[in-house]
């Protein structure tokens, strides 16, 4: 199984090509340098791998939440990519690849027919969470079932001590929302947290292994069906709304 990966969703730009169990990337913090260097990376690693891009057997991508331009740039890309090649797309939230990061690097996860058995961090709880601006963040809470990150809830955006997490303790934070807001979410959640890992962001070597999980499972879908998942509407606060942010910040 040949698959190429995106992820532009936030400040970082990755690009990952999954090779039958293997993965390798490039990755790199780099704002409004995404459109720069995802197509050239692409390229990069076809070529060292010596793969061409018709071997490919589908494009993976990080659909969002995220940053409005990066979320609009990766689905745009795949989808041109996926049309070109006649190739389908797998689109994968960015938040549940940040949730791989709780335990990076994480193992390979298990195909379809390969035997299930139990994961490594089976039953670990995550709360993802990515610094969403305008006083919110992008969250949701997984748990790790056979090595893949389940969505126990919806994602969201919303304040962050608006956040209500499922029961049980222990969970791991992970995700630059946990240093938004001078660390708001952590201070909200307490000690209901056991770790949490306020640097990482969502990397496509993590979308190219949930991905890969997806296309064994036969989920695939054709590039025209690949939709962006924003979760705001509003790009940018009013002049009333920054006030009121600064009011509730002093």
């Amino acid at each position: 199984m040949k698959i190429l990966a995106l992820e532009t969703a936030t400040e970082a730009c990755s690009v990952a090509l999954w090779l039958d169990g293997e993965v390798v990337e490039r990755f790199q913090i780099a704002p409004r340098r995404h459109a720069e260097l995802a197509l050239p990376w692409a390229g990069e690693l076809l070529a060292e791998a010596g793969i061409a891009r018709s071997q490919l057997d589908a494009i993976a991508v990080g659909r969002g939440p995220g940053a409005f331009t990066g979320v609009r740039l990766a689905i745009a890309l795949a989808q041109g990519m996926a049309l070109a090649l006649d190739r389908p797309l797998l689109p994968v939230s960015t938040l549940a690849a940040l949730s791989m990061r709780a335990c990076a690097p994480c193992p390979p996860l298990p195909l379809a027919g390969e035997g299930r058995g139990e994961g490594r961090h089976d039953g670990q709880r995550i709360l993802a969470a990515i610094d969403a601006r305008m006083g919110e963040i992008y969250v949701a809470a997984f748990e790790r079932r056979d090595g893949e990150p389940v969505l126990l809830d919806g994602e969201r955006v919303l304040p962050p001590a608006d956040v209500v997490l499922p029961g049980g303790e222990g969970w791991h934070g992970v995700g630059t929302g946990f240093d938004a807001l001078d660390g708001a979410l952590q201070r909200h959640l307490g000690g209901r947290l056991a770790s949490v890992a306020a640097q990482e962001l969502p990397h496509a070597a993590d979308v190219a292994r949930l991905g890969a999980a997806a296309f064994a499972r036969g989920e695939a879908v054709a590039p025209e069906q690949a939709e962006p998942a924003y979760l705001r509407n509003n790009v940018a606060l009013t002049i009333a709304e920054q006030q009121a942010l600064r009011q509730s910040r002093s």
